[in-house]
This record gives C-alpha cells, sequence and structure tokens, in this order.
C-alpha cells in the first residue's frame, strides 16, 4: 500500500502516544490529506539529517500512525494527538510531493526462538534494578512494579515493545528494538540497551 510518510528524529514504537504540532506546508498537505481520508501515516526514524525541508536520509521500518484529534490553530498550524499502530516496512520511497510518501507493508514478527515467561521477567528484573538503583541515588521512592513497566501482556512480541517505551534508551537503541526481526531478536536488542544504561549509570554515580 501506498502512504503519507512523516520522518521524525525519534523511533517510535507500537501502540504509543504521538503528540505532533504540525506548521511545515508539506505535513500540513499531509495532515489534510490524512483528515480528510481517514487514512493512517507512516512514522520512521531519520538516520541522518533533519525533516525540516527534506534531504534527510530515513530508515526503512516504521509504524503505522492515526490521527485521533486535529486541532486547528490557525495560520496553517495543528496540533495533532496520534496513536502509533502496526510495524511497517517501506518497500520503495516515492516522490516528496506534495509530502513524503512510500509503498509499504505490515511487518509482524518473524519466526524465531520462543521467547518464555521467564527471560520476561529477567530482563524486566534488570529494568526494575535500574529503577531502584536511580532511585536510590536520589533518595526517591519507586512507584509499584505494574505501575514502571505496564500490565502483563499475553504477547511476548508486544510486551517487549511496551518495555522498551518504559526505560529512556536513544533513538538508535529503539530503532533497534523496532526493526529486530523476531520477538527473540527483540528481547537480545532490549537487552543490551538496558546493561548499556545501567553501565551508564553506574559510571556516572561513580564519579
Amino acid at each position: 500500500m501506498e502512504l503519507a510518510m512523516f520522518p521524525l528524529e525519534s523511533a517510535f514504537l507500537p501502540n504509543q502516544d504521538l503528540p505532533l504540532r504540525i506548521f511545515e506546508p508539506r505535513y500540513v498537505a499531509l495532515v489534510r490529506h490524512c483528515v480528510d481520508t481517514g487514512e493512517p501515516f507512516g512514522v520512521v526514524l531519520i538516520a541522518r539529517g533533519r525533516e525540516v525541508g527534506g534531504g534527510d536520509s530515513r530508515c526503512d521500518v516504521g509504524v503505522l500512525c492515526a490521527i485521533d484529534e486535529c486541532v486547528e490553530q490557525g495560520a496553517d498550524r495543528y496540533c495533532l494527538r496520534c496513536r502509533t499502530g502496526e510495524r511497517i516496512r517501506v518497500r520503495e520511497w516515492l516522490p516528496d510531493d506534495p509530502y513524503p510518501r512510500a509503498s509499504v507493508s505490515p511487518w509482524p514478527d518473524e519466526a524465531g526462538d520462543t521467547v518464555t515467561p521467564a527471560q520476561l521477567v529477567d530482563v524486566e528484573d534488570r529494568m526494575m534494578a535500574l529503577f531502584e538503583r536511580i532511585a536510590q541515588a536520589r533518595d526517591a521512592e519507586l512507584p509499584e512494579r505494574e505501575v514502571l513497566l505496564g500490565p502483563a501482556e499475553t504477547d511476548p512480541g508486544q510486551r517487549l515493545y511496551t518495555l522498551a517505551t518504559r526505560i529512556p534508551i536513544g533513538a538508535a537503541d529503539r530503532y533497534a528494538v523496532l526493526s529486530a526481526p523476531s520477538a527473540a531478536d527483540r528481547l537480545a536488542a532490549l537487552g543490551e540497551a538496558v546493561d548499556a544504561i545501567a553501565e551508564m549509570v553506574e559510571f556516572q554515580l561513580s564519579e
């Protein structure tokens, strides 16, 4: 399918809230198209460059995004409340006329090793240990585990997406989680990101 596309400097995962302020003419046109047709748009991470004015280099894995609320603020400015959906893969970038467009297809998780409940608990425990370390350093009290990590989910692949949204990892690590072909690959990518943050926190606290 062909979709309007919105390259961003942040990587987004399925089932995240995405607020946007729109003022650039080509994205004003994108918003009007999506509002008029009810179609979603695609969101991808910019690999290099900036989205303003074009000339960026874009990643090829992203997510669908639906506009839940659109507030027109005058002078061709919009405030959007959006929600991301399923993962997509760009098959071909089309001309940016009048806004970025691409031919895309859904990309569900590929077959791979089973992610067990014990493996999910292990990565959750490592995340909680990281939060507890930070809270201890700040003499702060942590919220309950479910508040920090979100309620349990039956699908391991989706659970890993949710966990990745709960920890302050950078765009590259978040994209690694998004672009992992299978749930097992996603588990590995998230685990590496958690370990990297834990090492950074320990280094900062030791100074």
